[in-house]
């Protein structure tokens, strides 16, 4: 059924009539022709599936590598983020610097703005990796979150880690986190010559890999 056919069909049953339990339909417009042009309608109107509201690319799951350095704590911070696909392929790196902050502000920090990314990207289902035993086993509910600044940030974390079908994560080694311990680095480093310069480095700009 072409799309003047179908108009003209539709415009034919809007002079159906109601009756007591039945739908008088207008002459010339049979029972399964009606039925047949509600149908077509119906396949016409329906949204592309890419209209749903669905993740992209259905991505599914992801690992994450979080890192937070403070040099002096406090001192100048800075985080970094690593995304790792199911073949083990980093996809993304993310570092920046997040100006003064304690070590342990700038590990919160990391973690949110991981969670940030992944749900921007799309992805329902992730597992992070931190070598701060601390953000770990409070976010375990091990251990109880006491430090003013940190709870803040630990109500934020839990309100967004809820945005995520499945949210894990375990403390690693510092070793196995070496990658995204270097990217806290360099993001302390780019702000401090950004900061000579008397400039101010873009955020934007310090995403690597990956694609939107």
């Amino acid at each position: 059924m072409d799309a003047a056919d179908l108009l003209s069909r539709l415009r034919r049953l809007c002079h159906a009539l109601p009756g007591d339990g039945v739908l008088r339909l207008p002459a010339g417009l049979s029972a399964p022709e009606a039925i047949q042009t509600i149908r077509a309608a119906l396949k016409a109107l329906e949204p592309p599936p890419a209209a749903r509201g669905k993740p992209a690319k259905a991505r599914g799951g992801i690992r994450i590598h979080i890192d937070g350095a403070a040099r002096g704590n406090p001192g100048p911070a800075g985080v970094g983020v690593v995304f790792i696909g199911p073949d083990g392929e980093v996809t993304e790196r993310i570092h920046r610097g997040i100006g003064e902050a304690t070590n342990n502000v700038a590990e919160y920090r990391a973690l949110l703005l991981a969670l940030d990314r992944a749900q921007a990207l799309g992805y329902t289902d992730i597992e992070v990796y931190s070598d701060s035993e601390l953000l770990v086993r409070q976010l375990q509910g091990r251990y109880q979150v006491k430090n003013p600044a940190l709870k803040e940030l630990y109500a934020v974390a839990k309100d967004r880690i809820v945005r995520f079908r499945r949210f894990g994560i375990q403390h690693v080694p510092r070793e196995q986190n070496a990658e995204a311990d270097a990217l806290a680095n360099r993001g302390i480093d780019e702000a401090h010559r950004a900061g000579r310069r008397g400039t101010k480095s873009d955020p934007d700009s310090q995403w690597s890999g990956g694609e939107e």
